[in-house]
């Protein structure tokens, strides 16, 4: 049973389908793993949903910033960017079946000895502590309270874990942590300003997964969320966001042996060009 592992699709749908057609994929006996921001900002949210809702126990998805910020819009906690482009699953007939599916997504998923979060894990988090501090979240988006959860989502602060916090500040940080982190000290301050390339960030600042002796350092972490980066492997981290929504690419991990399946974006549907 294949296991694939798909970076950031952010609405293009139409990207999805032409790797699934590489893929010969089949969700009778294939698995797909989606590491975060299946909507917004390419044209086709809805549908990508929709596509992901059907797959049932074939497919798993950990939630991304893009996916909590659609939540929040719907709710009607923040307004519309300019650049958002969910507007087709604000308007669908089956908006609350899509919406609550997205909800009860995880944060992070620990399987085969790999772990999937969309942005990235704090220094001082072991695999294990990980999966228990997102389950507080899960829990919140899931339980009764979730538009309290999604009412004060929102803010930088605080930056720094400790494991004195408590209530939505404890929450805030996880979250921002595994769906916001690209660089952070070497002692974990996250650092929210800097999104290109490691090296043009200032120092001490380093890419989350450079920080030395990281406790999650003995697991294979699986990420999106840093388009800057792009696709990119080492001996314990896969980055997966290789720019499908910049016409780049959108990648592929097969988890069994780590071969790596890419087809272009430019010129699909909703596809912008590499600023």
């Amino acid at each position: 049973m294949p296991t694939y592992v798909i970076g950031d699709l952010q609405g293009c749908h139409v990207a999805l389908q032409k790797l699934l057609a590489t893929l010969s994929f089949n969700p009778a006996k294939d698995r797909i793993w989606l590491v975060g921001d299946l909507v917004n900002r390419g044209v086709g949210s809805a549908e990508v949903l929709r596509w992901a809702m059907g797959m049932g126990d074939a497919l798993v998805a950990v939630l991304g910033n893009h996916d909590l910020h659609t939540l929040a819009v719907a709710a009607g906690y923040v307004p519309l960017h300019r650049s958002d482009t969910i507007q087709d699953i604000l308007d669908a007939p089956d908006r609350d079946e899509l919406l609550t599916w997205l909800r009860h997504r995880p944060l992070v998923h620990f399987e085969l000895g790999h772990l999937m979060v969309h942005a990235g894990l704090l220094p001082q988090w072991t695999v294990q502590q990980a999966v228990s501090l997102a389950s507080e979240v899960e829990s919140a988006l899931r339980g009764p309270d979730w538009p309290n959860f999604l009412q004060h989502m929102y803010g930088n602060e605080p930056r720094f874990w400790h494991e004195g916090l408590h209530g939505m500040s404890r929450l805030r940080l996880i979250t921002n942590a595994m769906t916001r982190l690209r660089f952070c000290s070497p002692t974990g301050d996250i650092e929210f300003a800097h999104k290109g390339k490691p090296g043009s960030q200032p120092k001490p600042l380093l890419p989350w997964f450079e920080v030395p002796d990281r406790a999650s350092r003995d697991v294979t972490i699986l990420f999106g969320h840093w388009s800057a980066l792009g696709f990119m492997v080492s001996s314990n981290v896969v980055a997966l966001d290789s720019g499908c929504l910049w016409s780049g690419q959108l990648t592929a991990l097969r988890l069994e042996d780590h071969r790596v399946f890419q087809v272009s974006c430019e010129d699909l549907p909703g596809s912008k060009r590499w600023k």
